[in-house]
C-alpha cells in the first residue's frame, strides 16, 4: 500500500504521532509519503519506503499570507498523480483535511480516485475548529473525509458535541513504542539535578497556555515543603516566560531547572520520580504516557482525555483543574515511601504498555482496508 501521510512536523503531539504511525507503517512493508513544510521532527533518517515532500510556499507580494493551503492542496495532488498513492492520511482538520479535500475533487476530473483518512488531535477541535469563523470549513472537512478518527473518546463526545457531524468516528488512541523507552535510571545523569534522598518532579509541554504551567511551580512549592524535591521543566512557549518569573520570586527557585526544547524527553523522563500535567484540557495527554513509558507516575488533571490515559489510584492520582492543594497532596501520597511510588511506577509502565504500537496499528490498518474497500471505482 502507498500511503500519504500529512501532519504538523513540530515537536507536538500530533506530528510525533503521524511520523511514528508512518515509520511503523513502513517496517509493515507499507510506502509512505510525508508530505509536508519541513522534514518531521521525528524522521531522522528515510529507509527506502519512506519519502518526504516539501511544501514549499514562495513569497507571493499579491497576498498579505502565504496561502500554504492552496500550495499543499496542489503538492497533495501532485504527489498522489505521480507516485501512484491510495490513499492520504491527514492529521488535523484544518488545513489538511480541508486541502485533501479539495485535491481529492481535482483529481477525480482527471479520473483519479483518493480517499482520505481524517484524524482529529485535539486543537482542531477544542480550540481553533470552535472559533466561529472555522465552524463551517471544519464541519465540511470531517463530513467529507473517508474516515474519521479521533485520539480520546473525550475527543469524539466534544467533537460530535460542538460540530454537526453526519460522519461516523472511530476512537483510535494515541499510542507509543514502547522498545524506544527505558525504565532504567542513569545515577551519574540524575546526580547531575538532585541528591539520592531527594525526588524528581517533571513537566513536559509547549508551554501554552491551556497547560497552566504556572500550576506546576505552585504544585511544587507545596510538595517542596513536604519532601526535598527538585523539579524539571521541559519545553518551550508563550507561557514560560511568566512561569519563570513565578519561580524568580520564590526561595527555592534554585530547585527549578528551565530545560528548553529537547529531542531527548524520554532521557530526562527516565530519571524522574512524579510527572506533573496541570492542563486545563487535553485531548489524550500524550506526554502523560510517555512518561509513563518510562515507568513514571502521574500527579494530573481530570479533564479531557487524561483519564482515559492516566488511571486514578493505579497509574497516578487525578485532581480537578487548578486544584493545587489536592494535586500538591496526590503528589506528596505518590513520592512521601519508597514501597508506595515504586508501585505507582510499576504500574505506570504497565498501563502504558496497553497504548504500545503493536496493539493500536491494526485499528488504522482495518480502517485503510474498509476505505479502500469502499473506494473501488468500477473501470
Amino acid at each position: 500500500m502507498k500511503i500519504g501521510i500529512v501532519c504538523y512536523p513540530t515537536y507536538g503531539g500530533s506530528g510525533v504521532l503521524a511520523t511514528e504511525l508512518g515509520k511503523a507503517l513502513a517496517l509493515q512493508g507499507n510506502e509512505v509519503h510525508f508530505i509536508t513544510y519541513d522534514q518531521p521532527v521525528r524522521l531522522n533518517d528515510l529507509p527506502s519506503n519512506i519519502y518526504y515532500h516539501e511544501v514549499r510556499v514562495s513569497d507571493y507580494p499579491l497576498f498579505d499570507y502565504p496561502p500554504y493551503e492552496l500550495v499543499l492542496t496542489s503538492k497533495l495532488a501532485d504527489v498522489v498523480k505521480h507516485e501512484g498513492l491510495d490513499i492520504l492520511h491527514v492529521h488535523y482538520a484544518i488545513p489538511h483535511a480541508s486541502a485533501a479535500y479539495m485535491a481529492k475533487k481535482m483529481l477525480a476530473d482527471e479520473g483519479i480516485h483518493i480517499p482520505f483518512v481524517t484524524t482529529l488531535h485535539g486543537t482542531d477541535i477544542t480550540l481553533v475548529g470552535r472559533d466561529s469563523s472555522f465552524i463551517p470549513v471544519v464541519t465540511f472537512a470531517i463530513n467529507h473525509s473517508d474516515a474519521v478518527t479521533a485520539v480520546s473518546h473525550s475527543l469524539k463526545e466534544d467533537t460530535l458535541k460542538y460540530f454537526d457531524i453526519k460522519q461516523s468516528i472511530d476512537v483510535v488512541h494515541n499510542f507509543i513504542c514502547s522498545d524506544y523507552y527505558t525504565t532504567e535510571v542513569d545515577k551519574s545523569y540524575r546526580s547531575t539535578f538532585a541528591l539520592e534522598n531527594e525526588r524528581i518532579l517533571v513537566h513536559v509541554s509547549n508551554f501554552r497556555k491551556v497547560k497552566r504551567v504556572e500550576d506546576v511551580i505552585k504544585v511544587f512549592q507545596k510538595v517542596r515543603e513536604k519532601l526535598p524535591a527538585k523539579l524539571l521543566m521541559v519545553g518551550d512557549g508563550p507561557e514560560r516566560h511568566g512561569a519563570e518569573e513565578l519561580c524568580r520570586k520564590q526561595p527555592f527557585c534554585s530547585d527549578v531547572k528551565f530545560l528548553g526544547k529537547s529531542k531527548s524527553v524520554d532521557r530526562v523522563l527516565s530519571i524522574s520520580d512524579l510527572f506533573v500535567l496541570t492542563s486545563e484540557t487535553e485531548s489524550f495527554g500524550l506526554a502523560a504516557l510517555e512518561a509513563m513509558a518510562c515507568g513514571v507516575p502521574v500527579a494530573s488533571t481530570n479533564t479531557g482525555g487524561i483519564p482515559e490515559v492516566n488511571i486514578h489510584e493505579f497509574s497516578g492520582l487525578l485532581s480537578n483543574v487548578g486544584d493545587i492543594e489536592d494535586m500538591a497532596k496526590n503528589a506528596v501520597k505518590i513520592l512521601a515511601q519508597d514501597s508506595v511510588l515504586n508501585m505507582y511506577k510499576q504500574n505506570a509502565k504497565l498501563q502504558a504498555n496497553k497504548f504500545d504500537i503493536a496493539k493500536i496499528l491494526p485499528a488504522y490498518q482495518e480502517i485503510y482496508d474498509r476505505v479502500l474497500g469502499k473506494s473501488i471505482v468500477p473501470s
